[in-house]
């Protein structure tokens, strides 16, 4: 358990091509997104928050819930709040929609934090990751004065932060495929992420 930093989901999209049906909330083999998150996350944080805009659809869960504190939606927001409330020195995010983030794979990002470090984020052929990421307190004041000036770039930040990159061969020794990264956005997302399940519970009986 990890008494430095919280866990922290962000739910504040719109879920618009969801047809606004809370896509965290969609079973796949079964179970929720969340609850896959959520459960990885348990292993892992003493403290737990989620950022959304919609608290009333998480009553269920144990974790300490709370709001956007400006007034417009993006992922600096998020990880804006989500700092804000925090009380560790660090926080990892997770987005609301990854079910199959694995948590051998944020033990290594876990694993990058140090004193002289503001940004633990892996990095792939496809750039950073950075809603599966470390980030330390010191970022608020950045993050702040970017919002204020509505500039919603995550990466905005990184230029004025010391950041610790996780190279991507480092991030397949604990997850070959990249599963962790991938996101559910449509319905056709769901769709290929019950083949991907279905792929693994194979793989995991050969």
């Amino acid at each position: 358990m990890n008494n430095l930093c919280t866990g922290i989901i962000l739910a504040g999209g719109k879920n618009t091509r969801f047809s606004g049906a809370n896509k965290a909330l969609m079973p796949i083999g079964g179970k929720r997104i969340f609850d896959s998150i959520y459960d990885v996350f348990c292993n892992l944080f003493q403290d737990i928050i989620l950022v959304t805009n919609d608290p009333v659809q998480y009553l269920e869960w144990d974790l300490t819930i709370v709001t956007d504190l400006f007034p417009f939606r993006s992922s600096l927001t998020g990880l804006h709040a989500g700092l804000f409330y925090t009380t560790t020195p660090y926080a990892f995010f997770a987005a609301c929609d990854t079910p199959f983030i694995k948590q051998n794979l944020i033990e290594t990002i876990l694993a990058g934090i140090a004193p002289h470090i503001d940004i633990v984020i892996p990095e792939t052929s496809e750039g950073f990751q950075p809603l599966c990421a470390v980030y330390s307190r010191r970022c608020l004041e950045h993050a702040t004065r970017q919002l204020e000036k509505k500039e919603l770039k995550i990466d905005r930040i990184f230029k004025k932060l010391r950041v610790k990159k996780i190279p991507e061969q480092v991030l397949r020794k604990q997850d070959p495929d990249l599963i962790s990264f991938y996101n559910i956005n449509t319905p056709e997302d769901l769709a290929k992420a019950e083949e991907i399940l279905s792929r693994i519970s194979n793989e995991e009986f050969v």
